[in-house]
């Protein structure tokens, strides 16, 4: 007998958004303002001093909030529809398969985020132009395209790029020239961690799941690589995001304050230490860490770049 309580409306559609997971739709804007912030202070972009409009960033990191959301949201449905989502799933309960929300409510919700999140971005392509017109009508597309349509990217093992480009080159990137209207090599440079410790945390949940994705035919890297190849991986997201801040002192001028990131570094190797020791249930834990990871340097990072 099932002793859970079973959650209100509300608590669902809470459980649906997937919470937990909103930090790395924040952290791309944050960190692709603290960016524009930076160079508005010294001219270093090379096309003469901007002005910084923090309600650009509001609105852009609404509508990544609410693009993320409705991503969670087809991911959720169709995940159910094509049996990735069942009761031997080892991760946190999905509201279809546990039957709290219908699959027209779903379907109704999914549409709607992603439709209100499309009218905030209208205000911001004044001010970005067409450019940030393309990459919010992308983001949606690619949020929709990530397990839905004839060729779900999650299910054709393109879930990882899909994940490293929009969080790290698009959201952060485009929250950049939202404000400055310039692309530079350390915007891009400045994207690389961002887009590589948000895509860890695919890889600890495809890495935990590869037994019930094999089985529902979800061909994530974990289960076309291998376990072995998903922590390498992993490994190898963390070394390149602790790389960035050393490359910006040293070529881009930027003052030791660029080194706050290390400050997480323990948090990365104990993390490193989990992949490699726990199975299973016990990967919940690292999945969750590792979103705070990717908020704990996207903050601490955002800091470096303004001081």
């Amino acid at each position: 007998m099932n002793d859970k309580k079973t959650p209100n409306k509300f608590q669902s559609w809470l459980l649906a958004s997937r919470p937990k997971t909103l930090l790395a739709s924040v952290v791309p804007v944050i960190v692709g303002s603290a960016l524009a912030v930076a160079e508005n202070k010294t001219a270093r972009s090379g096309i003469g001093e901007h002005r910084f409009v923090p309600l650009y960033s509001f609105i852009a990191l609404a509508c990544s909030v609410l693009i993320q959301t409705g991503t969670n949201f087809v991911n959720d449905l169709y995940d159910f529809l094509k049996g990735a989502d069942n009761q031997k799933r080892k991760g946190p309960e999905r509201v279809l398969a546990s039957g709290w929300i219908s699959v027209r409510e779903m379907k109704i919700a999914s549409i709607l985020v992603f439709l209100i999140s499309f009218l905030l971005g209208l205000y911001l392509v004044y001010s970005g132009g067409t450019i940030i017109l393309i990459i919010g009508v992308l983001s949606i597309i690619a949020g929709i395209a990530y397990t839905a349509g004839p060729f779900p990217l999650a299910y054709h093992g393109l879930g990882d790029i899909f994940v490293f480009f929009f969080f790290g080159f698009a959201g952060t990137m485009g929250t950049y020239y939202l404000q400055t209207h310039n692309f530079s090599i350390v915007s891009l440079l400045t994207s690389i961690p961002v887009g590589a410790l948000i895509t860890n945390i695919l890889v600890v949940n495809n890495y935990r799941d590869v037994e019930e994705d094999r089985a529902a035919n979800k061909n994530t890297l974990a289960v076309i690589f291998g376990r072995t190849f998903a922590k390498f991986e992993y490994v190898f997201l963390i070394l390149i995001s602790f790389i960035i801040p050393t490359i910006l002192y040293f070529y881009f001028d930027f003052s030791y304050w660029i080194f706050l990131p290390y400050l997480s570094l323990p948090v990365a190797i104990n993390l490193i230490k989990m992949l490699f020791t726990l199975d299973g249930l016990g990967l919940n834990k690292a999945l969750e860490l590792s979103a705070k990871l990717s908020a704990l340097f996207g903050l601490l990072f955002s800091l470096g770049l303004i001081a």
